[in-house]
């Protein structure tokens, strides 16, 4: 017998931030990119146009959040029977691939111009980026109190203060051309800013794909998992055990549950009890459980996560 708990709608931090706000921010970025990449051309500095990239970036990012966060609205369906939350973490997914191709790309530009190098008109470079230190913190104001319980806002806020201190660092090479014409200050600065978002895009990558194929939080946290469900009350032993994300904040398993008593009373007991523990101390929200008799179930049919030991789980196995 099987029995899922109910999906129910969820709403974390990010609904904090209202759309209009989100769609003011898209917009003030968008009108920042066309500004510096205005003023990149104009005065000839790289580093303007590595901080306009970086800016069309964060637009992006935070145009896909919302794009991302109205699709995962939609109610579960016959074609998504979860529901479409993880369209959220597609959007985390495509952000960061273009922020590596971003980056890669000023890194080459950089090495160019460095090969061959072109006046930078400093007081533009100046104005510019100053316009684009107030437009940064602004809306990384506006993106912060919905930062603290979303993987994807706090990512779009670091961005914003990350492109207010890639401002300074442009504001900065601007002052060393004006007084000493130290144009290379500008291709230093663009190559710093390069190594920040590739940097930025490498760290956050793994965390993202793993959401996307379904993988355990950790090795630790699924063994204590495994442990709770088996100190469970009325529970002899525990098998067949999957733990995946729906979405950022979604958990979900399932396990074949080795009841002490063979009554279908007792097992629901049991089903009660193990859901309420996995709610609490392990926040899975979604659980699915089937009765295993202990004479059908293989004890090696929980993964063994100790790589060195090189066993597999057959998920085809019948139980």
């Amino acid at each position: 017998m099987a029995q899922s708990g109910g999906h129910a709608g969820h709403s974390h931090g990010e609904e904090s931030m209202s759309d209009g706000r989100l769609v003011l921010a898209v917009a003030l970025n968008v009108l920042l990119t066309v500004a510096q990449i205005i003023g990149g051309i104009l005065s000839g500095s790289l580093a303007l146009i590595a901080d306009a990239l970086h800016n069309f970036s964060d637009a992006a990012s935070l145009g896909l959040a919302l794009f991302a966060r109205r699709i995962g609205r939609r109610p579960a369906d016959k074609l998504m029977t979860f529901g479409y939350a993880r369209a959220e973490v597609v959007a985390a997914l495509i952000n960061l691939t273009t922020l590596l191709i971003i980056g890669f790309y000023l890194l080459v530009e950089a090495i160019n111009r460095f090969a061959d190098p072109q006046p930078v008109e400093g007081w533009t470079v100046i104005w510019v980026a100053g316009i684009a230190l107030v437009i940064d913190v602004v809306t990384a104001v506006m993106v912060y109190a919905s930062s603290k319980n979303s993987l994807n806002m706090k990512a779009a806020f670091l961005h914003n203060v990350s492109d207010a201190l890639a401002s300074v660092g442009v504001i900065v090479a601007g002052v060393l051309i004006l007084r000493y014409e130290l144009y290379i200050a500008d291709l230093i600065i663009t190559v710093v800013i390069a190594a920040y978002v590739i940097w930025q895009g490498v760290t956050l990558l793994p965390r993202t794909v793993r959401l996307l194929m379904g993988a355990v939080p950790d090795e630790s946290e699924f063994d204590r998992i495994v442990s709770d469900l088996r100190d469970t009350e009325g529970v002899a032993d525990v098998h067949h055990v999957h733990v995946w994300s729906i979405s950022e904040h979604y958990r979900a398993l399932e396990a074949h549950i080795v009841p002490a008593e063979s009554s279908l009373q007792a097992f629901e007991d049991v089903k009660a009890r193990a859901r309420g523990m996995l709610e609490t101390q392990h926040a899975i929200a979604h659980a699915t459980f089937e009765a295993c008799l202990a004479a059908d179930c293989d004890p090696d049919m929980i993964p063994d996560h100790q790589v060195e030991k090189n066993h597999h789980h057959d998920h085809d196995r019948d139980h």
